[in-house]
């Protein structure tokens, strides 16, 4: 009784050998295990923390990634092999559950096999095999705290980013009501914008960072622009309407070069309409004569005076009654001190926008060389001075 005993364990601990070391062996005891559990994902999450007590999870790690995702160990090219083992128990069969099938993945699995289901998530969201909603997955609670839900999340985005761009992805997230959730990713104590965008755009993800970065701000900018036109209405005197920008500009984390677009809209929110349409951009023109002194406080960078030239060209190009008008702002702006040289000189050069380009560029053919020249003739005194 003894030896037959004996013969069985040894026996038992020869199998366990063969299944640690042989990848078809474990697949087998995988598969076979997961056939044994049926659907039921708790029973499968049981069976899978139980048989990692046994099998040898990180030397096998790629064919425990190949069943759980494909169903079973994948041959070259990336089709699944006609003479292995396969299960249903895997992520492309699943069809009610996908979301709970993901989380248990993410909560069992190892950081290399988390990458690689991340990675491969972002190509399935970019050809349109997975919808958005998979991202559910990530918003458990433990997930969060543990920081795998936002680790998971740099990869998968790199990756769908990488297929297609934030253009292409940012529909995809608002389909499914999820550009407001992204900030969930962490634990309540850092859902912050500012720890958002450090947190992805040192991962390389800075188009994303600003993506959200835009959302979380919208409904403070519009606020902005609606209460800047309600005192422009009443007349409020210029250094109340700055503060008050100011003050929120701070508050909201907003950078100038969006607010001077903020400010430039309700300017021209406010123009008076000739009835005379011969009249209205002359008319335009007075009125940003005007209020020259509420655009210059948010023009002391380079990048916003830029953003208020494409702000004019855009507009210009929209109101047909302003495509000749371009011009004439520009320098109402210069020399107002609204708009400096180079800003001007670098959307000369290359920085304009498609809209109009030919017949902006044509405008601004005389005061651009202009420009152009009293720069060369600065620098040039500046090296005789030297």
């Amino acid at each position: 009784q003894k030896a037959t005993l004996s013969g069985q364990r040894f026996k038992t601990r020869k199998r366990d050998a063969k299944e640690r070391f042989d990848s078809t062996q474990f697949q087998d005891c995988i598969i076979q295990g997961l056939t044994e559990t049926g659907t039921d994902l708790e029973a499968v999450a049981k069976f899978l923390d139980a048989s990692g007590a046994k099998l040898d999870y990180c030397r096998y790690a790629e064919t425990l990634f190949d069943i759980l995702v494909a169903g079973g160990m994948l041959a070259p090219g990336g089709t699944l092999a006609d003479d292995m083992m396969r299960t249903d128990v895997c992520v492309f069969a699943a069809q009610e559950d996908l979301e709970t099938m993901c989380y248990k993945y993410l909560e069992k699995g190892f950081e290399d096999e988390r990458n690689k289901l991340a990675m491969l998530t972002g190509v399935l969201l970019a050809n349109g095999t997975l919808n958005a909603s998979i991202l559910n997955s990530l918003y458990n609670e433990n997930l969060v705290k543990e920081g795998v839900s936002a680790a998971f999340a740099v990869k998968l985005f790199k990756s769908w980013i990488n297929e297609k761009d934030i253009n292409a992805v940012a529909p995809s997230l608002q389909k499914v009501s999820m550009d407001n959730r992204l900030m969930e990713l962490f634990p309540a104590n850092k859902q912050c914008i500012e720890h958002f965008t450090k947190y992805f755009t040192e991962a390389g993800l800075k188009e994303l960072s600003e993506y959200v970065w835009n959302q979380q701000t919208i409904g403070a900018r519009k606020e902005i622009q609606k209460e800047l036109q309600e005192q422009m209405s009443r007349g409020d005197p210029f250094k109340d309407k700055i503060l008050y920008v100011k003050e929120e500009m701070k508050k909201n984390n907003i950078p100038e070069p969006v607010v001077i677009g903020i400010v430039w809209s309700s300017v021209m929110s406010t123009v008076e309409r000739n009835k005379k349409e011969e009249l209205v951009a002359e008319q335009a023109i007075k009125h940003l004569k005007q209020h020259s002194p509420l655009l210059a406080p948010f023009t002391t960078q380079g990048q916003s005076e830029l953003t208020l030239l494409l702000k004019i060209q855009e507009y210009c190009y929209d109101n047909i009654h302003f495509m000749k008008a371009f011009q004439k702002v520009v320098l109402l702006f210069y020399k107002a001190e609204v708009l400096s040289e180079e800003p001007i000189l670098k959307w000369y050069k290359d920085a304009h926008a498609a809209k109009g380009k030919r017949v902006f560029l044509e405008q601004m053919k005389k005061f651009g060389e202009w420009l152009k020249n009293a720069e060369e003739e600065s620098e040039s005194e500046a090296e005789e001075g030297d």
